[in-house]
Formats: C-alpha cells, structure tokens, sequence
C-alpha cells in the first residue's frame, strides 16, 4: 500500500508490503540518486548518522512501469510531527538540514526540498530519512527549497524567539510552512533590525507578494552565493531561543520531591511492577512532564514515548536526553485533552496521535483527574 503522503514526490514513493516499510526510486529520478550514491554523499552523510541508511533491493516490488531501485531503510519506530516538537528540537533540525545543503553541495548536489518532516528523533538524535531529497545541483539555479525553508522552519522560531512563548499550534495550523507574508504580519517592528531577519522573512514576503524571483537569471546564482546564503540562515538560527519560563508544571518534580517520601515510594511501586512484567518493550508515559518516569521505563529497556502538553517541560526533557544519550525516549508535545488529528489530503498525510499510540503499557500518572 503506498503511503498517503507520498502523491508529493514524482521521483518515487514510500509503500508498505508485508509490514514491511520500502521506497520506491522512479525511472526519472534514475541519474540524480545514481549521483547521489557515486558522488560519496550518501556515504558520508550516513556516515556522519545524519541521513537514515538503507538496503538497496533489486527487485520491482510494486509491479510499476515506473521502477528503478526498491529501498528499504532503516525502521524508525515512532513518527513525530513537527509541530509535537519543543522549540530546541525544531531549532536543531534546521541546523541539519542546513549541514545537510552544505554536505551535499560538496558533493554537486543540492537539497529540493527543505521540510522538517524529512527529519526525525531516532536513537537519541535527530536524523533526515528522505533519500530521494537530493538532486544535481545546477549553479545557475536559485535554491527552490528556499521558501519553504523559511516558512517551515524560520517562520515559527522566529514567532516563537520574538514573543517568547511556545506557539506550535501555529505550525499545525499551517502544516506546510507558515506563510512568509502571516509571519511579516505577526513579528514585531524590531524584528526588522536584525539584518538576517529582514532578508529571508520581511524583504523575502515583499519580493514573493510581488511575484518577482530572486536569482531568475542564469548564472546570477553562484555557488558562492549559496554558501552565502546558507550561512546567514545559520548565523540567525543559532541566535534564536525560547528563554525557560517557570510554567505550572515546569517545577513539579522539584515540588513533589519534597514531599516525604513520595515520589521515591512512586519509583518503587513502578519499578517493581516493570520488574514483574517482562514482556512489555513499548510504552507511553502520558503527561510526561521532564521525564521522571520515562527515564524509569528506559532503564529496563522499555522504547518510551514521554508526551506532555507543557512545552517548556518537553523542552527540557528534549535538551536533558541529547546529553544523556538516552535512545529509547522519544519526547512530543500532547494535549491529551485535544491531541494530534489526522490531517493532509483526505485526512490520511499524517495520522493522528492516538492511531500512532500503538505500545504495551502507558502510564497516566498524576493525570487521570486533570482530565
């Protein structure tokens, strides 16, 4: 069955066979993805575990006229959308995809689409899973995944950085990038100062609006100037932040903590029960907040999902595991009480939270009477 989402891509599509997940690469991607592997990138960005590796499987699985190569990567256990991501998680997967654009273009490639859905949170880390991203890079052409960079990515941090408060409603609202010209509207005047700021949101919205594309004639679009290019979005994106805030359950643990001896009897009790059932892999740990008890299912080796509705909490959590190293934790931002739904085309693109929910056990500690 191809998947829903995949009708975007004329150069192949995701399918799943026998529950199995598999790419197909269509005949008219044939020379890029050749250039892809030949010119080393593929070997250096898996190398660098910032693309998901794969198996290349000769064989037509599909039955299509279109057929070139079958694919099948690496599993991904859970997927997350981008607007589950805390602000830092997001922040981070732009700087990817942007280490990803200078990989590439050192190796005569270049990126044609730039969406944070191409990314996700596998094995403690973030990492881009679409292999058919990468086309021959042609000098004399503007980046075409620009645009959708800076709504996809820029527009919410930026939104996020200016008002200081988490906004990823904003990012489902606008599932495919929020428009250049909504952001204009919603940044402050000051915004306008910051010289990178300006180019890719304010003068960017203005030259889009007015149909004009930058870079149109051939040749005006150097190499250099892409590197150019790249490096200003670096510079901004590396300056931006949510400053931490004392949300309502951003200090619970430290509260709960001083409470005799009640969350260390709350281990316990959890821990024997997770010592007597030996057959539970999975689990979710619902209203999460930073992670106590995810950390408690990770011990015994148990993939958790740490949801919470709080996004400074799952901010938190998302820092704390990166330096932890912590693999089998996967933080999203849940409202139990209004979870993801399924939205995209026919509502089939990107499935709702509680269809993904798919685990052995969940804990709902502390949550059950708030909802």
């Amino acid at each position: 069955a191809i998947h829903p989402s995949s009708f975007r891509d004329p150069s192949g599509f995701i399918f799943l066979k026998d529950g199995v997940l598999y790419r197909q690469v269509n005949k008219n991607f044939k020379e890029d993805f050749d250039l892809f592997v030949q010119s080393g990138c593929y070997e250096q960005l898996v190398q660098k575990k910032w693309l998901l590796p794969h198996h290349i499987i000769s064989e037509n699985l599909t039955g299509s006229d279109d057929w070139y190569l079958t694919l099948q990567p690496e599993p991904v256990p859970f997927i997350s959308y981008p607007y589950e991501w805390p602000f830092d998680m997001l922040k981070d997967a732009a700087l990817l995809t942007l280490n990803i654009l200078k990989e590439s273009i050192r190796h005569g490639l270049i990126l044609k689409d730039a969406t944070p859905y191409n990314i996700q949170w596998h094995n403690y880390q973030l990492i881009f899973i679409d292999s058919l991203s990468f086309e021959k890079y042609n000098e004399a052409e503007p980046w075409v995944a620009y645009r959708q960079f800076c709504e996809c990515f820029l527009s919410p941090l930026l939104l996020m950085h200016y008002n200081k408060q988490p906004m990823q409603q904003l990012s489902l609202a606008w599932p495919d990038g929020i428009p250049l010209a909504v952001t204009r509207s919603l940044l402050p005047f000051r915004s306008k100062l910051s010289l990178h700021t300006y180019l890719h949101i304010h003068l960017h919205a203005r030259i889009a609006a007015s149909n004009k594309q930058p870079g149109e004639k051939k040749g005006a679009f150097s190499r250099k100037k892409m590197l150019n290019l790249v490096a200003s979005l670096e510079l901004l994106i590396q300056k931006l932040t949510l400053s931490p805030q004392q949300s309502t359950w951003s200090a619970y643990y430290d509260e709960a903590g001083q409470r005799p001896d009640y969350l260390q009897s709350k281990k316990e009790i959890i821990g024997q029960w997770l010592s007597a059932e030996k057959d539970i892999t999975t689990a979710a740990d619902l209203g999460a907040n930073d992670g106590a008890f995810s950390r408690l299912l990770a011990k015994h080796n148990i993939r958790t999902i740490a949801a919470d509705f709080d996004p400074f909490c799952i901010n938190t959590l998302y820092n704390s595991l990166k330096k932890e190293t912590i693999i089998n934790i996967q933080p999203v931002i849940i409202d139990l009480a209004n979870p993801s739904p399924a939205i995209g085309v026919n509502n089939k693109e990107h499935s709702s939270f509680t269809s993904r929910l798919k685990v052995d056990m969940i804990l709902a500690l502390a949550l059950i009477h708030h909802l």
